[in-house]
């Protein structure tokens, strides 16, 4: 007995060898996508900077978006393109916003985006806490 075409399984291969694996590994680079890159960049700061000042990194939310809203924040003189910052308010925790696409155009290679990130969460974090930046990382903006 026959089967109707809609309800015949379906193989990637025409050939009957099999399903098609990936043709590279998970753990090398190129299977990474820009956006989990710099999610692991973003998460390697917090981490870092959770080693140093656990107790104003842990009560903290943090985000990344690809894009900052298009209408800035009626309390903001001149909107930050890179991140944001948003005190705490009516039970919602403080939270730390990183745009990705402003901060990948502004720079050119791995490096200067690693640092790049690095000075704006901490100059967010010192923004949220009312430092200066240089009390929080003694190396920010260098």
């Amino acid at each position: 007995m026959q089967q109707p075409p809609w309800k015949a399984p379906v193989y990637r291969n025409r050939h009957g060898r099999g399903m098609r694996t990936p043709m590279f590994g998970t753990r090398l680079p190129r299977y990474r996508t820009r956006s989990g890159s710099f999610d692991d960049m973003v998460a390697a700061q917090i981490r870092r900077l959770d080693g140093a000042w656990p107790e104003l990194v842990r009560p903290l939310q943090f985000a990344v978006e690809d894009v900052p809203p298009s209408q800035p924040a009626p309390w903001e003189p001149e909107p930050s393109l890179a991140s944001q910052c948003f005190p705490a308010s009516h039970g919602i925790p403080a939270r730390i916003v990183l745009y990705r696409m402003p901060l990948q155009s502004k720079v050119r290679d791995r490096i200067e985006l690693q640092l790049a990130i690095r000075d704006e969460v901490v100059l967010r974090l010192a923004e949220l806490y009312g430092r200066r930046p240089e009390e929080i990382d003694p190396d920010w903006s260098m």
